[in-house]
């Protein structure tokens, strides 16, 4: 008898060790880094210019059950082109166990940088977003895996030319549950 006591003891010990402190919370604070590769093109009045482009950011944002609310920063680094961006992103995401499916808008500034010897000040900046959620059930870590599409209108002006950029990649975003 004693046994079978021991069994169910060691049973319940396994399954309630592997959740987060903050498991039964209505919501999550997190917080993270992100990286990500693709291709960048500036829509010129003469011709389109298309090249490789690397992104690197962090994080800070709110996890509830259906939602998901973010701040980012984003360098988005390009062959002539180095800009920083700030965003607010808001997620839909599928309530499964381990991996979750979501889809994404975001909103932001491309705050500075430079396209060549140009300097950009402030354009508004817009993003779609599309992935999937990986839960580590053990860690209180998180990783998304994304398609991102950023679009951001007249990056300057100057004799007549108004060029638009399209930034489209895969990222991966590493989140760390507090």
């Amino acid at each position: 008898m004693k046994l079978k006591y021991a069994g169910i003891l060691t049973i319940v010990s396994i399954i309630f060790s592997g959740t987060n402190a903050n498991a039964g919370a209505l919501f999550d604070l997190y917080a993270g880094a992100t990286i990500g590769a693709g291709a960048a093109t500036m829509f010129l009045e003469e011709k389109d210019e298309t090249h490789s482009a690397q992104s690197y950011g962090a994080v800070v944002g709110l996890d509830i059950p259906v939602f998901r609310f973010e701040l980012e920063y984003d360098y988005l680094n390009q062959d002539s082109a180095n800009l920083h961006l700030g965003l607010i992103n808001a997620y839909v995401k599928m309530p499964t166990p381990v991996v979750q499916p979501y889809l994404g808008v975001g909103i932001g500034n491309i705050f500075g940088g430079k396209i060549g010897e140009i300097e950009i000040d402030s354009v508004t900046a817009y993003q779609g977003m599309l992935g999937a959620t990986f839960d580590i059930p053990v860690l209180p870590l998180k990783i998304d895996a994304e398609g991102r599409a950023l679009y951001a209108h007249n990056l300057y002006s100057i004799a007549n030319e108004n060029p638009d950029l399209l930034q489209y990649e895969l990222r991966l975003k590493l989140r760390y549950i507090f």
